[in-house]
């Protein structure tokens, strides 16, 4: 057990830690956190939903309808990440020993630099800075000057800018960001019956003026041109969900003052921000995900069909909720509501076959009356991350997870095998379903597996450190809720993670 100071209980109390909190986390180091057993790789064979024409339309005629009946709809957009890995290779071509681009990567910036949405703002900064424009600047072999304008907080800052307040796509009529980007998509899709979209950004402190400034000069122009009203709506990480930081022996990491290092708990934290909102249904998507006007019609499309799918679903599940709490059932009734649990939610349990019909009745409440999430997936092109899979939770049963390569034993050949004879892959693509039949919000904290969070090594002023990332939003945190895997195209998911990536066709404003 860890011995407190003065010191520590008064920060822990500032940060809204309890002692038991900090022991847990600690616990967590020295435990480590187990594999998760995979089932199967969920595929379109098992697992992955991947309605024909006709079903589309009428799922997407279900959710006009829907959207037309006064329920409350909102787009929820984790837009807190900083841009400094998008331009990784600048970085180090700025620090480097040689003053000419080298590598592909810098290279092909420079190449492609004119292209770029920002390109007026940069030229801009560096006639400011140097009198000179950013095209001559580079002809001359002045490179790093035209990156200390484009990087540094004396230009445009890019390189400590969050993404959502970078410039991504031109326009006849000027650029636009990814926080503009989601305006226009949610117009499309989330628009309410009564003209309204209601967006929701996680944003880190430092950066909720900037957005906020830039979103309140842009909204009345988007209202004008989509005939909508915009809602929009920031919080923070929240400080209570920042994890402690331990040295390689795993005792408490401590700043020069003496204090505990909490760093940032990852994405799995704004569980807490997505648990405030009050919303029957909820967008979310990557702020880096975004499109030009041009390609949006994909996205969309499929947008609208994820959710016209999720409102179908949750409208059956509240249906035999609703004769479940009536008392008023036979076992041909329950046999009915197990294979919709089986089938739609692929959620399946052998001891099912042994329940008795209140036994059976039981399982079946706990397993519908949960959020509801419809995830979409990509054929996997070998993009890094997280994918669909069939797992083994704690209570016995196998559901829908999407986990992440560090989730899985890879030292065994079996769970390695699973894990690359995935097809899918995560694209960060979901709508959620966050109300019970009767209206009311489920607590989303009780349905975080909290065995599911991940340790990393990190290093502060040239000292090693371990951290300690909580259960991931969309793995973890959504662990315990009712899943569905919907096969979307490729053309929805187009993210920005280097700078380059803004010059491929998918981010230029035309062809």
């Amino acid at each position: 057990m860890i011995t407190l100071s003065s010191q520590d209980k008064a920060q822990l109390l500032r940060k809204g830690i309890s002692g038991a909190e900090l022991q847990e986390q600690l616990d967590c180091f020295r435990k480590g956190f187990p594999y998760l057993k995979v089932a199967a790789a969920a595929s379109k064979e098992k697992g992955i939903f991947a309605p024909d024409a006709e079903a589309a339309e009428g799922y997407l005629e279900r959710w006009d309808v829907y959207r037309e009946a006064g329920h409350r709809i909102v787009k929820f957009v984790p837009a807190s990440g900083a841009a400094s890995r998008m331009f990784k290779a600048l970085f180090a071509f700025l620090g480097a020993d040689y003053d000419t681009p080298q590598t592909d990567d810098e290279r092909r910036f420079f190449d492609r630099l004119p292209r770029a949405a920002f390109f007026a703002d940069l030229d801009a900064a560096c006639r400011k800075l140097y009198q000179t424009g950013a095209t001559e600047l580079a002809d001359k072999g002045e490179y790093k000057k035209v990156l200390a304008a484009l990087l540094g907080p004396e230009g445009l800052n890019y390189g400590h800018l969050p993404k959502g307040l970078l410039k991504f796509h031109s326009y006849p009529d000027g650029s636009r960001t990814p926080a503009e980007e989601h305006l226009v998509e949610g117009a499309r899709y989330a628009r309410m019956a009564d003209g309204s979209v209601h967006l929701h950004f996680t944003v880190s402190p430092e950066h909720v003026d900037p957005f906020r400034t830039l979103l309140d000069a842009v909204k009345p122009k988007y209202e004008a041109e989509l005939n909508v009203k915009f809602d929009i709506s920031f919080s923070l990480q929240k400080g209570s969900t920042d994890t402690v930081a331990v040295d390689m022996e795993n005792r408490p990491f401590r700043n020069a003052d003496g204090s505990l290092l909490f760093r940032p708990g990852g994405h799995g934290a704004l569980i807490e921000n997505l648990n405030d909102l009050d919303a029957d249904v909820v967008f979310i998507k990557n702020i880096d995900n975004v499109v030009p006007d041009r390609l949006k019609e994909d996205t969309v499309r499929y947008k609208q069909l994820l959710a016209g799918i999720l409102v179908d679903l949750q409208a059956q599940a509240f249906r035999y909720l609703q004769i479940l709490d009536s008392g008023c059932y036979d076992m041909e009734q329950l046999r009915e509501m197990l294979y919709f649990v089986q089938q739609k939610f692929c959620c399946k349990n052998p001891d099912t076959k042994q329940m008795e019909d209140t036994e059976l009745a039981i399982y079946l409440r706990r397993k519908l009356n949960r959020p509801i999430r419809v995830c979409g997936m990509v054929k996997n092109v070998g993009e890094p991350g997280g994918g669909p899979f069939l797992t083994y939770n704690p209570d016995g049963t196998i559901s829908p997870q999407i986990l992440e390569s560090s989730q899985i034993d890879m030292d065994n050949p079996e769970m390695r095998q699973l894990f690359e004879q995935g097809t899918h892959f995560n694209p960060v693509d979901l709508v959620c379903g966050i109300k019970d039949y009767q209206g009311r919000k489920f607590n989303l904290l009780q349905y975080v597996d909290r065995n599911t969070g991940f340790i990393s090594h990190k290093s502060k002023e040239g000292r090693d450190l371990k951290a300690l990332e909580r259960p991931g939003l969309w793995n973890g945190a959504m662990s315990d809720w009712n899943t569905v895997f919907v096969e979307v195209p490729l053309t929805t998911f187009n993210p920005v993670k280097t700078v380059n990536d803004l010059f491929r066709p998918e981010h230029q404003s035309e062809p």
